[in-house]
């Protein structure tokens, strides 16, 4: 997986490159895990195992699971940013392009409903080390959007892109507390998009 090139530790240093490394075998060591057995399945001292680091060096780059699990929902959601630019959004009006945008990325959340439950769960906390992490992660999604959206008028482009990522996050918590299941939420999403966009 790719390493964004601002990775910093805990104390906001710059980190070397084999101090990248090792915080990327972090991330990925969380995420195979979240994969395999959801947001329970990542205990710090297995993360260390799978990731053949020290205990405290995984401590040195994250405070807490948390704070793992939503760098790698950020390094994940870059990752998928990557896979759509390469593949612009499709349709023939603005409603039609931001909805294959956002059913692309929703059918990416439901292709691995555990790992997807474990990052939300993490991203959603109100750790205090989270928050950096839900920026990245908006940021990323008006980024999903902004193309799709390039036809709207900037004021009204950048509410809807708030109301989406809204209605996105709210479908995601519904889908991971079990109160609708993973297909609603890119139909959630579609429904949202048309409405702001008629």
């Amino acid at each position: 997986m790719a390493l964004p090139s601002d990775a910093q530790a805990e104390g906001g240093d710059t980190l070397t490159r084999s101090q990248a490394a090792r915080r990327s075998r972090v991330i990925d060591a969380a995420i195979e895990l979240a994969a395999e057995g959801g947001y329970d399945a990542v205990q710090m001292r297995d993360v260390a195992t799978r990731a053949q680091v020290a205990l405290g060096t995984i401590y040195r780059y994250f405070s807490s699971k948390d704070q793992l699990l939503a760098a790698a929902l950020v390094q994940w959601a870059a990752e998928m940013e990557g896979r759509l630019t390469l593949r612009p959004a499709r349709g023939s009006t603005t409603t039609d392009r931001v909805v294959d945008v956002l059913r692309r990325a929703s059918r990416a959340l439901e292709e691995n409903p555990q790992l997807t439950a474990a990052l939300v769960t993490a991203i959603a906390s109100p750790d205090p080390a989270v928050r950096e992490c839900q920026t990245d992660v908006s940021m990323i999604m008006v980024n999903l959007l902004s193309t799709a959206l390039a036809d709207v008028p900037a004021g009204e482009r950048d509410g809807i892109m708030r109301v989406l990522s809204w209605v996105w996050f709210a479908a995601l918590i519904g889908w991971v507390n079990g109160w609708s299941n993973s297909g609603t939420v890119g139909a959630e999403l579609e429904n949202a998009a048309r409405l702001l966009l008629r």
